[in-house]
């Protein structure tokens, strides 16, 4: 729909510029005429209205309408008429081909018609001979570059356009696929030490493999519920039949009771007042305390946690600490995810981020993130 009335539009105008050209050429061919003392004759005014009217479908079929106009204006000045509006309408012609054709179409295009205008130059009822060579190339030259340049412009645009789509979408997969690595893989983490504690004590202790097992349905639960919860926003629905909220510290109680189900004891201190965080600084402190506390499970080997979480005027923090080996067992990629994720993360947002061993032992997360809304 938005299109036709483009279109509608496009059709409107070029009808509207063809009319006022046919005015212009209308009224204003005779008193060119008498200016350079050179009566316009009667076969001038046809040719005027059919290089006017031929402007009306110039962007549908540029071409056609360039070789229109200047087979009309070549006749209009081969016969000796004078030089005047009809010009406008050719000029006009010529800036739509370099418009609106790629380079080589439009410069053929405009070489054929300016070889054909010069033929004036030298046969016809009033010959100008080679002085006017350059004057009337000129007729050719310079709409033909302001058509080019302005369709040049418009490619770059459209290219400009094109790569920040592109940008925009590379940056919304990538967060994502932060996103999903983040509740997978802590719920995967979780899963895989639940089923080897279940394996181990399955045989000796079933009772107690029944707990694990018991852990890993609630996990594997939540972890699907918190992905449902990612794609929907993703997707920017609303959360279908209300299966959770949208992760944040809210979460982070549910959080440690998960990791208690693992054997990991987590503690959460909290320093200053509590208060509502922006939905985007919400998320990113409850993702790094979440992906700071899967590396737990994954490379700390067995090990205690506490997540601290700090309120000050304009800005949280939240630290998390271990008292595992104090290094990761892999060295982080670049891949947009683990430490590295956390970082992007939180540096979009305008905040700081810091990982390594711990002065006491074990690993240090930190993070700072400003909590005032930018406008």
């Amino acid at each position: 729909m938005a299109r036709e009335s483009g279109d509608r539009g496009r059709w409107l105008l070029d009808g509207l510029l063809a009319l006022v050209l046919l005015a212009i050429g209308l009224v204003g061919t005779a008193p060119a005429g008498l200016n350079q003392g050179v009566p316009a004759g009667p076969g001038a005014y046809p040719l005027v209205v059919v290089a006017a009217l031929v402007v009306a479908v110039r962007r549908r079929w540029p071409a056609a309408t360039l070789a229109v106009a200047a087979a009309a204006t070549t006749g209009y000045l081969v016969l000796g008429q004078p030089y005047g509006p009809i010009l406008l309408s050719f000029l006009v012609a010529v800036y739509t081909v370099a418009a609106h054709r790629p380079v080589r179409v439009a410069a053929t295009a405009g070489a054929v018609v300016l070889a054909a205008l010069l033929v004036q130059v030298f046969v016809g009822v009033r010959p100008l001979g080679p002085v006017a060579l350059m004057p009337v190339a000129a007729w050719v030259v310079v709409p033909f570059a302001v058509g080019a340049a302005v369709r040049l412009s418009r490619e770059g645009a459209a290219r400009g356009r094109a790569d920040e789509a592109r940008r925009l979408a590379d940056a919304e997969r990538l967060r994502v696929a932060r996103e999903v690595h983040d509740v997978v893989g802590h719920g995967l983490a979780a899963i895989h030490l639940q089923a080897e504690i279940a394996l181990h004590l399955l045989a000796r202790r079933p009772e107690q493999a029944e707990t694990a097992l018991t852990a890993i349905s609630r996990t594997s639960k939540a972890a699907l519920d918190e992905l449902r919860v990612t794609l929907t926003v993703v997707r920017r629905e609303e959360a279908v039949g209300g299966r959770g909220p949208t992760p944040g510290l809210a979460q982070l109680t549910q959080l440690r009771e998960r990791l208690a189900g693992t054997g990991v004891s987590v503690a959460v201190a909290t320093t200053g007042t509590p208060r509502p965080l922006p939905v985007a600084v919400d998320l990113a402190v409850y993702r790094v305390a979440q992906e700071a506390l899967t590396n737990v499970l994954r490379h700390a080997g067995p090990a205690t946690a506490e997540v601290r979480i700090g309120y000050a005027e304009d800005e949280v923090t939240v630290e998390v600490t271990d008292t595992g080996r104090g290094r990761p067992a892999v060295p982080e990629p670049s891949t947009g995810f683990g430490l590295a994720g956390m970082r992007e993360r939180v540096t979009a947002l305008g905040g700081t981020f810091s990982a390594g061993p711990a002065a006491s032992g074990g690993f240090r997360v930190y993070a700072t993130l400003p909590t005032r809304e930018v406008a």
